[in-house]
């Protein structure tokens, strides 16, 4: 059976969550890290995206989802 153990954290003025170091630390979530995040029913879901390596080609399909995301957290940090 997987224990799960629980935090709770402050929500700042724009929307900011700081995620435990602990946990950070687990998941390899770094400074600059992508996440993906989900409501479904009520419950908010992060994700840690792997990082692209140097070098690595992607479709034109991942790349406009990579462009979409970072435009949209450009625009939700303002």
């Amino acid at each position: 059976m997987n224990m799960q153990k629980s935090s709770h954290v402050r929500v700042k003025r724009k929307g900011q969550v700081t995620i435990p170091s602990d946990l950070r630390s687990k998941l390899g979530i770094e400074e600059g890290a992508l996440l993906e995040i989900k409501e479904e029913e009520g419950t908010i879901t992060l994700k840690p995206t792997p990082r692209l390596k140097a070098g690595k080609a992607v479709g034109e399909e991942e790349y406009k989802k990579i462009i979409d995301d970072l435009d949209e957290g450009r625009r939700n940090w303002r």
